[in-house]
């Protein structure tokens, strides 16, 4: 019971942080009110959706309004309070990685409860982590964070990666959970801080 209220406290938490992450490239963008209810939702809910679709499970917020409610209800709080943060960018980087590290385990966990391969399991975490994000850079014409040679992606495989171990070969999975979080956390904390980025490929001239 008190993993399971766990879990649901992440779910909500990750969701009003993904939500206040795609308000304030609302912010940057100098949208209006809908313009800030919209990529807050779509970042909230839009990896945990696409994780459902393929998963072939019930959409998660159809069921549970409170999802869409607490998006927006973000959206209307930043939307009063960002006139009064100056540096939009480091809060927005901020936010992201938090609801990156909440997302990435709370994926593998659903995708496991289902019975989903453990490896299918990391990847479903990833892209509930971090394809809101996507989806929300994509509306607002910003360089998508996922396609950048910064550590993103990969953190949230790490974090997902930690779960599984955790939770199939030691049976721990409440340790699973907090430390797929933190790990997955401190990855992401790191490259946003010192700007590490992953090995690239040199452009075609």
């Amino acid at each position: 019971m008190v993993l399971a209220d766990l879990l649901r406290g992440l779910d909500y938490f990750g969701t009003v942080v993904f939500a206040i992450s795609g308000a304030l490239v609302a912010a940057r963008k100098g949208m209006d009110w809908m313009g800030f209810a919209i990529l807050a939702t779509v970042t909230g809910i839009g990896g945990g959706t696409l994780r459902d679709l393929i998963l072939a499970r019930p959409v998660f917020w159809v069921a549970h309004w409170e999802y869409i409610a607490l998006c927006v209800a973000s959206a209307l709080v930043t939307f009063y309070f960002v006139q009064h943060v100056h540096r939009r960018l480091s809060w927005l980087l901020w936010a992201d990685a938090v609801g990156l590290a909440a997302f990435s385990v709370l994926g593998v966990q659903i995708a496991l409860g289902i019975g989903v391969n453990p490896f299918i399991a990391i990847v479903m975490g990833m892209m509930t982590a971090a394809f809101g994000g996507l989806i929300r850079d994509v509306l607002a014409g910003e360089p998508p964070l996922l396609l950048h040679r910064e550590v993103y992606a990969s953190a949230a495989l790490l974090g997902g990666g930690v779960y599984v171990f955790f939770t199939t070969f030691l049976h721990q999975p409440f340790w699973a959970l907090v430390l797929g979080f933190i790990v997955t956390l401190i990855v992401r904390g790191l490259g946003i801080v010192y700007h590490w980025h992953l090995p690239a490929a040199s452009p075609n001239k």
